[in-house]
């Protein structure tokens, strides 16, 4: 009953002249104060909620019918309409939730130096908590009903067939359901749990005492996480760039003991809870609620470890064109070739919205629709949160934040985003409430094929080979962020959660040996891996905030891999299918077990050539990007 707690868990207006006009124009506004963008790219928030007033209605809302919900305990055994009856009283509480988080945690984002915001998103989360303690008695008693007499209530009651799979998905996993004191002693636990995340939180922003350090050109900078990727991406003095990674790593390895003490607590949360719900290991436990086999994970890293020659060969080949003697992982984000070209705003817009035109008329209508409303936050404001994401409103529509800087990064995280605003809109308006919501597992599908799309129109529209090689070196740079270098992280979770199912010690010095290990085995003699770069797993959010997340960056690249291939190549007939099995798979919302939903698309992830494709056209992209390099004058 919990499911959309975790799936939200992922101003006046006073222009100047200048600032209006620019970012009217479509070129990047010269300003981060808010209120000089131009309103149409920024959100507006009127559709959830008109007022504040009107949110604290709705928070009262949801505390009163939280309230009638504990009242309908011990009523499901009287039949499907008492059943029927608390699966619609829990969905009006989840279109509210939607809408109560939304529009804080938007807001928030949008300038996270406004305490009066953060107090009340506290508050939501709050609520939550006392949501989650208040239907904790749900789900057992469910399963106290038969299966074969639930069965016969949902096959004589039409208007409970929509919660279905919801419903006999609880029996499937009945066995690791405890009884009710059982389930409530664990909600008590959820804020506890936390405990290790905001602990990593707050060692890791808060306290952290970012190095100063004096490169080169003599100016001292102070390498704070966005200055550190800075140098590493736009400074060609191999030296400056060692010199930021000795000091910048040096600051986790100051604390690596506190570091690893916090990544135990996360590891031992997570065994208690498998056990706790009688699973035989952590990684059972986090894939048995989309019923995701354990081979699928396994497979993939087995796969990729055999794999690596690909992304040893990229490694070589930077290592050529930079005439570089010897090459580190600090000299991975240094553009080999430099270039002037710029892809302002609504130019992009532009070339995203003509590459999906293979999904047709009516796609790229909704999509376009979608881009004119003024959901999509556009540029860098002050205070404004960094990256960009999608979040859903169930009854209102997704809201995309960018921070877009004209770069052709910028022009492909547009892409990226705008898949995720597609799938949204498309299952919520598909799917009824509680088959609304797709899984992480197939969330990054329509994301990356989007991305797909873009490079593949751009190639299509450039013949100069300096031209061609930066937007295959995107694709390239694609792979090894989101694919290899995903694997890698899910190997290293593999490997430390194993530890501690084994009863085995969890220190700073055996968490630093894996790491060490995994990159020395995964790039080989391509690289010279510098020894400070074990610590490199202290930094990384999802390793404490989202265990076993990782791995599906790199299911869902290989999956988005295939469908892309069926939707562009073979004849007519067999494209046009498999682009309608795709956009089959964007409806679908949650409503079945996403291994199922993929193999609809014409995706099995099971087999292992699935993940070996990948491997494959990794290198091809390389071998092509040498091509072009020869081209060069």
């Amino acid at each position: 009953m919990n499911a959309i707690f975790r799936s939200l868990v992922g101003t006046a207006i006073s222009l100047t002249l200048l600032g209006s006009v620019l970012a009217a124009d479509g070129a990047k506004p010269t300003t981060q104060n808010r209120s000089e963008i131009a309103a149409e790219f920024r959100w507006d928030f009127s559709p959830i909620y008109a007022s504040w007033d009107a949110w604290e209605a709705g928070m009262q809302d949801i505390d009163g019918r939280i309230d009638a919900f504990v009242k309908l305990k011990g009523t499901l055994k009287n039949g499907p309409d008492a059943v029927l009856k608390a699966y619609q009283a829990f969905d009006d509480i989840g279109k509210l939730q939607y809408k109560v988080y939304g529009y804080t945690a938007l807001q928030r984002d949008i300038d996270t130096r406004n305490q009066d915001v953060s107090g009340r998103f506290q508050r939501v989360m709050a609520l939550f908590a006392k949501l989650g303690t208040a239907t904790s008695w749900f789900t057992p008693e469910l399963l106290s009903v038969a299966q074969p007499t639930m069965e016969q209530w949902i096959a004589a009651t039409p208007a409970l067939q929509a919660y279905s799979f919801t419903i006999l998905d609880n029996y499937r996993q009945q066995k690791h359901v405890l009884d009710e004191s059982g389930e409530r002693l664990l909600s008590y636990a959820a804020r506890f749990s936390a405990t290790p995340k905001a602990t990593f939180q707050e060692l890791s922003t808060s306290d952290i005492k970012f190095p100063l350090v004096t490169l080169s050109d003599g100016k001292e900078i102070k390498l704070s996480p966005g200055t550190y990727q800075s140098v590493l991406a736009t400074n060609y003095k191999q030296a400056d760039r060692a010199k930021a990674f000795e000091a910048y790593l040096k600051t986790y390895a100051a604390t690596t003991n506190t570091y690893a003490a916090i990544y135990n607590g996360v590891l031992q949360h997570d065994w208690f809870g498998a056990q706790a719900r009688n699973f035989p290991s952590t990684l059972e436990a986090a894939l048995d609620g989309n019923a995701i086999p354990v081979s699928v994970v396994t497979n993939l890293v087995d796969t990729v470890r055999q794999g690596t020659a690909p992304l040893q060969r990229y490694a070589k080949l930077r290592k050529k064109l930079l005439g570089l003697d010897n090459y580190h992982l600090y000299d991975g984000a240094i553009p080999i070739y430099k270039t002037d070209k710029t892809y302002p705003y609504v130019e992009s817009r532009d070339q995203v919205l003509a590459s999906v035109a293979p999904l047709g008329a009516d796609y790229v209508a909704k999509y376009r629709k979608f881009m004119a409303g003024k959901q999509v936050d556009v540029y860098e404001t002050e205070g404004k949160r960094s990256g960009a994401y999608v979040s859903g409103i169930y009854g209102v529509g997704p809201y995309m934040l960018l921070n877009h800087n004209d770069t052709q990064d910028a022009l492909f995280t547009l892409a990226h985003e705008g898949g995720h605003a597609m799938h949204t809109l498309l299952s919520h308006e598909t799917q009824p409430f509680v088959m609304a919501d797709y899984t992480i597992f197939v969330a990054e599908v329509a994301s990356t094929t989007n991305e797909r799309f873009l490079l593949n129109r751009l190639l299509q529209a450039t013949t100069d080979p300096k031209e061609r090689f930066l937007l295959l070196q995107h694709a390239v740079d694609s792979i090894v962020g989101t694919f290899y270098t995903q694997v890698l992280f899910a190997d290293f979770e593999l490997q430390a959660h194993k530890l501690v199912e084994q009863g085995k010690p969890i220190t700073s010095d055996v968490l630093n040996g894996i790491y060490l290990k995994l990159l020395q085995d995964y790039y080989g003699d391509a690289v010279t891996v510098d020894d400070l770069y074990k610590y490199t797993w202290s930094r990384i959010p999802h390793f404490f905030n989202s265990p076993y997340y990782v791995y599906q960056y790199a299911t869902c690249f290989a999956s988005s891999a295939k469908l892309f291939k069926d939707m562009t190549t073979g004849s007519d007939a067999s494209r046009a299918a498999a682009t309608e099995r795709y956009l089959t798979l964007l409806k679908s919302g949650g409503n079945d077990h996403p291994m199922q939903q993929l193999q609809k698309a014409g995706v099995d992830l099971s087999k292992r050539e699935t993940v070996q494709a990948m491997v494959e056209q990794m290198e091809e992209l390389v071998a092509q990007m040498e091509v072009e390099a020869a081209k060069i004058r």
